[in-house]
């Protein structure tokens, strides 16, 4: 019986996302590389950029047999391990972060452990339906989508009146 493919987490050589991205589909696999655009500012001028969202990370949907295979690549360092084992995304996850990247909302990665706050569910706008963790940063309400498996956390900027606390 043919094994079941399962998006697994490469880390990347620095700065390398798009470049082992668009070999993994040359050689015919699913790749997965969340990007959002940010205004970078030099010293003359204001440019839009692309970047990866979760610097050094690419997912890869492939069977455990092939994981080997698709580290030949330039650029590719290594499979994530999470306690022994092999990590991996649910499909679930990845359609959350797409369906979060298409709405066009502020994205920011947070790496740092973040305290445990109230679960809340987004009541309207593009991310309505939406349930995770509501945070207090500064003066502002972000909602946290945890991404237990790369230890990354995608924090949004949404006013509090579009949040409902659950239990």
């Amino acid at each position: 019986m043919a094994e079941d493919k399962k998006w697994y987490v490469m880390y990347t050589a620095p700065r390398a996302e798009k470049k082992v991205t668009q070999r993994l589909e040359e050689n015919g696999l699913e790749v997965f590389l969340p990007m959002v655009e940010e205004i970078r500012q030099w010293s003359d001028r204001k440019k839009k950029v692309q970047r990866a969202l979760f610097n050094g990370y690419i997912f890869v949907k492939t069977t455990k047999d092939r994981l080997w295979e698709s580290l030949q690549v330039q650029g590719a360092v290594k499979f994530v391990h999470f306690a022994g084992n092999h990590a991996t995304v649910r499909d679930q996850e990845i359609e959350t972060i797409k369906r979060l990247l298409e709405t066009g909302v502020a994205v920011e990665v947070d790496t740092g452990e973040i305290e445990a706050g109230e679960k809340v569910k987004i009541l309207g706008g593009p991310m309505q339906g939406f349930e995770g963790e509501c945070v207090q940063k500064g003066n502002k309400d972000y909602f946290i989508i945890r991404i237990p498996t790369i230890h990354q956390n995608v924090m949004v900027n949404l006013p509090r009146k579009y949040l409902e606390v659950i239990s």
